[in-house]
């Protein structure tokens, strides 16, 4: 019998590199990413070409950039999920409604993934966006999924992720963070005072399965002028566990 190889494939590992660096400079020239990654000018500009040549890279004057073929791939992923297609009309039905930003988050190892948001009326700007992921510990819809997690897996996200603060309002000691997730099991909501970003607050509840399983969340943000008070504590957090709710009944029934 064959053996099964566990060893990452270092020339995989370098694309994937390639690909990491042209998002994270958004775009670059072949020296600029052989300096960013400590690899040859000529190995990079393989990779660059190879993937050009399948359409996940484009060239842009004198450097590269990420092409729409991620797109097509993403959007695939994406559908995949049963839980996008029905949650996302209660998403969009909350930022109506509340005229701010609505999301609907899962969770992939270990981190929060952004996969579906609306705007509202009012709806600020943020630095998250489809797609996006996140540490689960100082979001409020990250803070809903890890309460309805294992205590043994949330043992192994925090080990892997660790506790980064983000700002001071952020939960950074383990002891605290799980009297916190306790909380939010006993009244079903999660909240987020600012703790990813300042003066932004949030409410999330959990998206549970009908063997109590944690499939997502979703939540409302917004500026601590605006959700503060009842608003905070009482109105939106009533919208969220609404929206939930049809969602847990929708994909029951699905």
């Amino acid at each position: 019998m064959a053996q099964t190889s566990t060893a990452p494939l270092k020339t995989v590992e370098n694309a994937f590199a390639v690909v990491d660096a042209l998002r994270r400079l958004e775009g670059a020239g072949v020296t600029e990413l052989a300096d960013e990654l400590g690899m040859s000018k000529s190995t990079v500009h393989d990779h660059l070409t190879t993937l050009r040549a399948h359409h996940y890279v484009v060239k842009t004057g004198d450097g590269y950039d990420l092409g729409l073929g991620f797109f097509e791939i993403g959007e695939y992923a994406r559908t995949q999920r049963k839980i996008y297609e029905i949650a996302r009309p209660e998403v969009t039905n909350l930022a109506d409604e509340t005229g701010e930003v609505a999301n609907l988050m899962v969770e992939e190892h270990g981190r929060g993934v952004y996969l579906f948001r609306a705007h509202g009326e009012n709806a600020v700007t943020l630095d998250t966006h489809t797609g996006k992921r996140r540490y689960l510990h100082n979001t409020a819809l990250g803070k809903s999924i890890l309460a309805h997690l294992p205590d043994e897996r949330v043992h192994e996200i925090l080990d892997r992720h660790g506790l980064p603060r983000e700002t001071k309002h952020t939960i950074t000691d383990r002891d605290r963070l799980f009297d916190e997730l306790a909380a939010i099991r006993e009244r079903g909501i999660a909240y987020c005072g600012q703790e990813r970003v300042e003066g932004l607050q949030c409410v999330a509840a959990p998206i549970l399965s009908t063997d109590d399983r944690v499939l997502g969340a979703i939540s409302v943000a917004g500026p601590t002028t605006r959700i503060t008070g009842e608003r905070f504590k009482t109105e939106i957090p009533e919208l969220v566990t609404q929206a939930a709710n049809v969602i847990e009944i929708n994909v029951t029934y699905a």
